[in-house]
C-alpha cells in the first residue's frame, strides 16, 4: 500500500492512498471463495459453484464486501504512518471507481479527508497587559440594598377608606376571551394579583383597574404587543371580564434597630446591617473587577494568537450555545418553535463565539501542556463536590452522570485550563485605573 500526505490547511490533510493489486485480489478470492461455499446456483450442487459464475451473480455484493474488508485498515494505516491525531470520522472517497470494472487487475486509489489539531505555537503570553478597574461601594449603593430588603419585608394591608391607586395591589378573577379568534379556548383565571403601574403590567389593567374597590367589576380590552414574552397573547387581542375580591396597599416597615434583627441573628442594628451590606458589595465589586481581568486576559491572548480552529469542534460548541439558548428560551416561558425566531441567523452569530471558545481551550490547553501543569484526583474530587453542592443533587448521583459523560476527563480538563488562566493572571501587567462606567453596545457602536 503507498500513501501521500497532502497539506489543506492547518486543520484539514488529505491522504492519498494505493492499495495494490496483489493486496485486493488476495481479499477478492477469499470472499469470493466465501460466497461460493454459501450460495445456491441453478445448474451446480450447493457449494460448488464455479467462481466465475459466483463472482459474476454476486458481483456488487462480493465488491462490497471487498472495500469493506480493506478500506478501514487502509485508512487507519495511513493515518497512523503519518502520525495524524485526528477529529471525527474520515471522508473516503474512491478516486478511480474505472478499477472497480478491473478488479484485482489494477490498483484502487482513494482519497480520505481528515481533520486534525493544528499546531499552537504560544507567543509571549506572559505579561499581558491589562487594566483592572473596581467599582466603587457609595452610600446610595448601601441605601439601596436597604430599600430592597425593606420592600421584600413590606405586608399588603387592606385598604378601606379609598379605591385603588397605582403602587396598589388589586386582586381580580378574571374571564378572557380572543377577540379574532373565537374558537381559542377562553382565559380564566382567579386570585391574580395585579400591582397597579408596575413594569411588566399591561397599561390596560392598571388604567381600568384604578378607582375600583372589592366586589366592582369592570371590562376591558387589551392588545398584546408582537413581542409579549407569553407566546400565547403576543399579538392577541383579548377581552377581559374582571370582579375584584381585594384591594391591598403596601405597607413597608419602619428603618430600625428591630426591623435589621428580623432579618437575621447577624444584625443586632442597622448600623451591623449597612456594615455587612457595605462588606458584601466590596466582595462583589472584587469578584466582578476580577472577572473582567480575566476575560481581557483571554481577549488580549486571543489577538495574539489567530489560527485556523477544526471546523468540528466550532461546530458542536455552536450546538452546546444553541441548546444553551433554547434551554433558557424555555425556562423564560418562550416557545423555541416559534416561527418568528431567525434560528439560522443565530446560529451563524453564535458560531463565531464558539470559534472563540474552541480557539480560547486550545491555548490554554496548550499553556498547560507548556507548564506541565497537572490536576490531582483530589481536586477532581472537590470540583465534584462543588458541583454537587450547586446543583444540590445525591454526590453518587452527580458522579454516575458525570462518569456517563466522560465527566471525570471533563472536570479534569476544566479544571487544567483554569490552571493555566490563572497562571497568567499571576503573571499579567495589571495597571489599576479609576472606575468608568462600561460603555453601551450602541455607544461602542457609535464611536466606531
Amino acid at each position: 500500500m503507498k500513501t501521500e500526505l497532502v497539506d489543506l490547511s492547518p486543520t484539514r490533510k488529505e491522504i492519498k492512498i494505493e492499495i495494490e493489486p496483489a493486496q485486493i485480489r488476495t481479499a477478492y478470492d477469499r470472499i469470493s471463495e466465501r460466497y461460493a461455499k454459501g450460495a445456491s446456483v441453478p445448474g451446480s450442487r450447493r457449494g460448488h459453484a464455479p467462481q466465475s459464475v459466483v463472482r459474476n451473480r454476486f458481483k456488487s455484493e462480493i465488491r462490497s464486501d471487498v472495500l469493506r474488508e480493506l478500506l478501514p485498515d487502509a485508512v487507519n494505516t495511513a493515518i497512523g504512518e503519518h502520525s495524524l491525531a485526528t477529529i471525527g470520522e474520515p471522508d473516503v472517497q474512491l478516486d478511480n471507481a474505472e478499477a472497480l470494472e478491473r478488479f484485482g487487475e489494477e490498483s484502487i486509489t482513494v482519497k480520505v479527508g481528515v481533520e486534525v489539531f493544528p499546531d499552537v505555537k504560544l507567543e509571549n503570553y506572559k505579561g499581558l497587559e491589562v487594566t483592572r478597574r473596581s467599582r466603587p461601594v457609595m452610600e446610595d449603593d448601601v441605601d439601596k440594598m436597604i430599600e430592597g430588603l425593606r420592600d421584600a419585608s413590606a405586608s399588603l394591608q387592606p385598604v378601606e377608606d379609598r379605591t385603588a391607586e397605582v403602587g396598589d395591589t388589586v386582586t381580580v378573577n378574571v374571564r378572557g376571551k380572543f377577540v379574532d379568534e373565537p374558537d381559542e379556548e377562553d382565559i380564566t383565571a382567579d386570585d391574580v394579583e395585579v400591582v397597579l403601574g408596575a413594569e411588566g403590567v399591561q397599561p390596560e389593567f392598571t388604567d381600568n383597574l384604578q378607582g375600583t374597590k372589592a366586589d366592582d367589576d369592570r371590562s376591558f380590552l387589551v392588545e398584546y404587543p408582537e413581542d409579549f414574552t407569553s407566546q400565547g397573547l403576543a399579538g392577541k387581542k383579548v377581552q377581559y371580564e374582571a370582579h375584584v375580591t381585594a384591594v391591598r396597599r403596601k405597607e413597608l416597615p419602619e428603618i430600625d434597630d428591630e426591623w435589621a434583627k428580623s432579618l437575621g441573628d447577624d444584625f443586632d442594628s442597622v448600623a451591623t446591617l449597612r456594615t455587612k451590606i457595605r462588606e458584601d458589595l466590596e466582595k462583589r465589586s472584587v469578584s466582578e473587577s476580577d472577572h473582567r481581568v480575566r476575560a481581557e486576559v483571554m481577549r488580549k491572548l486571543l489577538e495574539a494568537h489567530q489560527f485556523e480552529v477544526p471546523q468540528t469542534l466550532v461546530e458542536h460548541q455552536t450546538s452546546q450555545r444553541l441548546e444553551s439558548v433554547v434551554r433558557d428560551m424555555i425556562g423564560r416561558g418562550i416557545d423555541p418553535r416559534n416561527r418568528d425566531v431567525n434560528w439560522e441567523g443565530a446560529r451563524e452569530e453564535l458560531k463565531a463565539q464558539a470559534e472563540e471558545d474552541v480557539r480560547a481551550s486550545m491555548l490554554l490547553e496548550q499553556i498547560a501542556e507548556d507548564e506541565k501543569i497537572t490536576v490531582t484526583d483530589e481536586e477532581i474530587e472537590a470540583e465534584i463536590d462543588a458541583i454537587t453542592t450547586a446543583s444540590r443533587q445525591p454526590k453518587e448521583q452527580v458522579r454516575a452522570a458525570l462518569t456517563k459523560d466522560g465527566g471525570e476527563r471533563s472536570i479534569a480538563h476544566r479544571l487544567r485550563n483554569r490552571k493555566a488562566l490563572d497562571l497568567l493572571i499571576e503573571n499579567a501587567s495589571v495597571t489599576e485605573e479609576e472606575w468608568s462606567e462600561p460603555k453601551s453596545e450602541e455607544e461602542t457602536k457609535e464611536e466606531k
